[in-house]
């Protein structure tokens, strides 16, 4: 078990707020107290923001096998932050493994699968008009995305870790772009392109 995390490289930086001494170290001991045998952490980074009374505390681990686990946290203290930060990435750690677990053992057959129902009632209420006109949508934000080559089981994995609603991968089993979604059923769906005859 990894027991401890032996000259890993912790960066800790600052956005609009000076780091502290007593900020950087809590926040090197709280990662370096991350202990767990997989996945192996290389690298953590650690970004601290203040925005409008909000300390925004995030927390990015780079580990073995292109694994990058992110939380982030705001509260109105940045100690309370980073504790918080910590104990989601701790809790994202667990998941991982477990996930990794019980990939490698034998899946149990279904036949049935239970849907959740619900009674409405007959009535049908009316709809107000939409009063507002009708705006153009506009991109209001742009980020860098990197397009990692994974397999399907990875970018699930990917997904999950970080919490995002969809993943931009290149498949590595097809060697094609792909994008992976989660339905409201929660089950996973994939789009990916088909070329023409």
């Amino acid at each position: 078990m990894q027991v401890q995390n032996v000259n890993m490289p912790i960066t800790v930086t600052g956005r609009h707020v000076s780091v502290t001494d007593a900020m950087r170290e809590h926040a090197e001991k709280k990662v370096a107290g991350l202990h767990l045998d997989y996945p192996k952490i290389i690298e953590a980074k650690v970004i601290l923001n203040v925005e409008n009374d909000r300390h925004i505390a995030e927390i990015i681990l780079f580990c073995a096998n292109h694994i990058v686990i992110e939380a982030d946290t705001s509260t109105a203290d940045m100690y309370a932050s980073i504790d918080e930060t910590a104990s989601k990435i701790a809790r994202r750690m667990r998941k991982h493994k477990t996930r990794m677990l019980k990939s490698h053992r034998p899946k149990k057959h279904k036949d049935i699968r239970h849907l959740p129902y619900s009674i409405f009632d007959a009535e049908i209420p009316e709809i107000p008009e939409e009063t507002e006109e009708d705006l153009e949508p506009v991109i209001v934000h742009r980020e860098k995305y990197k397009v990692k080559h994974l397999y399907r089981d990875e970018a699930i994995m990917d997904m999950e870790m970080n919490e995002k609603p969809f993943i931009l991968f290149h498949d590595a089993k097809n060697d094609c772009l792909a994008i992976l979604y989660k339905r409201d059923d929660g089950d996973y769906a994939m789009v990916a392109p088909v070329e023409d005859a």
